[in-house]
C-alpha cells in the first residue's frame, strides 16, 4: 500500500473515531493531511463517521482539485496553515461541543482563550488565538490565519469551533481532543476559584517538551 493510500485509510479511521465519540456530528468538521504532491482533505458535506478513503478529495501543490470528491468549502483555512507553518502535516477542524460553546462567549481573551489548566493543553495545544466570526467557507478564514504568520498551531473561530494544526494526523487529532476536554474544564469551572499553572510552570513545560 502506498503512503497516500495508507494516509487515506488512517484519515477515515480517525475521523470515524472522532464521530463515534461525539467530537463532531452530521456533516460538520473537516480534516486534511499533506502528501508529497499536494493535500488530502475530506469532501464538502461529508460525514466524518462514514468516509470512503478513495473519495477523499485531493488537491495539487497549487490548490487545484485533482481527485476524489469536491473538497471541503473550508479548504482555505487548511491551506493557510500549511503555507505559514512549514512543519504542518495535518489540520483538524471540528465543531466539538465545548470548544464551540467557548467560542461563543463574549468575555474570552482573544490572544489566549484557553487557559493553562493542565500541562497537557500546554504541551499539545499551546496558546490559542480567537479569530473573529466570518461565514463558513469565506476565504477570509485563510487570510486571518495567514496574518498570524505561523505563530499559533491552534485557533478558535468565533461562534464556529476549533482548528488545530500539527506535524501529523495523529498529533492533530490528539491535540483537538485535548483542546475539547480543556474547553469542557473551562466551562465546568466558570465561577469557581481556579488554580492555573504559573508562568514558570508553563515555561518549564515549553523548555522540556517544546
Amino acid at each position: 500500500m502506498s503512503r497516500e493510500a495508507d494516509l487515506r485509510e488512517t484519515m477515515a479511521r480517525l475521523a470515524r473515531s472522532l464521530f463515534d465519540r461525539g467530537f463532531t456530528v452530521g456533516s460538520s468538521g473537516n480534516i486534511s493531511a499533506a502528501v508529497e504532491d499536494g493535500l488530502l482533505i475530506t469532501p464538502t458535506n461529508s460525514c466524518l463517521g462514514f468516509l470512503d478513503p478513495a473519495r477523499i478529495a485531493k488537491l495539487d501543490g497549487d490548490g487545484r482539485h485533482v481527485g476524489g470528491d469536491k473538497p471541503s468549502k473550508e479548504v482555505f483555512l487548511h491551506r493557510a496553515f500549511y503555507e505559514t507553518r512549514p512543519a504542518t502535516g495535518a489540520v483538524v477542524h471540528l465543531h466539538s461541543t465545548h470548544a464551540t460553546a467557548l467560542s461563543c462567549l463574549a468575555d474570552l481573551d482573544p490572544d489566549d482563550c484557553i487557559p493553562p489548566l493542565t500541562p497537557y493543553v500546554v504541551m499539545r495545544v499551546g496558546t490559542v488565538k480567537l479569530l473573529p466570526y466570518v461565514r463558513p467557507g469565506d476565504p477570509a478564514m485563510g487570510d486571518m490565519i495567514r496574518a498570524l504568520n505561523g505563530s499559533h498551531a491552534c485557533v478558535l473561530l468565533a461562534n464556529h469551533g476549533p482548528v488545530v494544526a500539527a506535524k501529523d494526523l495523529e498529533s492533530a487529532v490528539y491535540a483537538s481532543e485535548e483542546l475539547e476536554e480543556t474547553a469542557k474544564l473551562v466551562l465546568t469551572l466558570r465561577g469557581q476559584t481556579v488554580r492555573m499553572l504559573t508562568k514558570d510552570d508553563v515555561a518549564e513545560l515549553k523548555r522540556t517538551f517544546g
